[in-house]
């Protein structure tokens, strides 16, 4: 029997963590897609769009949304979440990152339709999930890529939170700008997802939507890499932040 209060947060993961996928799916569309106002406006816009999403996304839901089966389990592991809500937190934010990529493409349904047979089939593809430089080449590099990203990501959002406290409008501004700044700096290699659902639920999004001539959805890639590396970079970063930094 799932308690009310348990039902609200996931609740609230699975609205945030949609709302998070509208707007970095739909940017992707934006910048990709024919007939879109934005086509060809690169990646700094998007990851500029990414970054004040999801601060809009914890105005409207609060700073206690993880938005991440990454960062629910690095909160897990400092005590700011029970570990009882593991699971239930991590299938809610894959449910809100499929339902969100869902939506996106129904808003962009005409883009998509526009875009048959001129718009790269891969192109299309990683408007949904996040995929590296140079396609299966060297998943050593990439899984540690992404690994450090997700740990100087979440390090960096714990020590706000600490710092931050109760001021939830501070703390949505500074997780907006640390994605930004990861994203910028580190996140060219592999897109930076530091997500599950993230890249896996739109991943999965992408394989059952109604696209003409898809692309192969490189799973082999994505269950290895945005799959397993945040958690790593995740569980580091707890550690790091309670451990070192003492904080929590």
């Amino acid at each position: 029997m799932i308690s009310n209060d348990l039902l609200f947060h996931m609740l609230c993961e699975f609205g945030s963590t949609a709302l998070m996928i509208v707007f970095g799916v739909g940017v992707h569309c934006d910048t990709v897609l024919k007939g879109t106002k934005y086509q060809g406006s690169g990646h700094m816009f998007a990851i500029t769009t990414w970054s004040f999403g999801i601060s809009v996304c914890l105005f409207v839901f609060g700073g206690a949304v993880c938005m991440n089966p990454a960062m629910v389990l690095a909160q897990c592991i400092v005590g700011l979440v029970p570990w009882a809500s593991c699971i239930p937190y991590m299938v809610a934010d894959m449910l809100g990152g499929f339902a969100g990529a869902c939506i996106a493409w129904l808003m962009y349904a005409d883009e998509f339709k526009a875009s048959e047979g001129v718009v790269d089939p891969v192109a299309q593809r990683n408007i949904f999930s996040t995929n590296p430089t140079s396609e299966g080449t060297n998943y050593a590099r990439n899984f540690f890529c992404e690994a450090i990203c997700t740990f100087v990501f979440i390090s960096a959002i714990l020590a706000a939170a600490s710092r931050a406290g109760e001021n939830v409008l501070m703390l949505a501004i500074c997780v907006g700008l640390i994605v930004w700044a990861v994203g910028m700096g580190m996140g060219g290699i592999t897109g930076f997802a530091m997500n599950q659902a993230r890249d896996l639920g739109p991943r999965m999004a992408y394989q059952v939507l109604p696209i003409a001539h898809k692309a192969d959805n490189n799973w082999k890639y994505g269950l290895l890499v945005p799959g397993i590396a945040p958690f790593v970079g995740a569980a580091v970063a707890a550690l790091f932040v309670h451990g070192f930094l003492g904080m929590f």
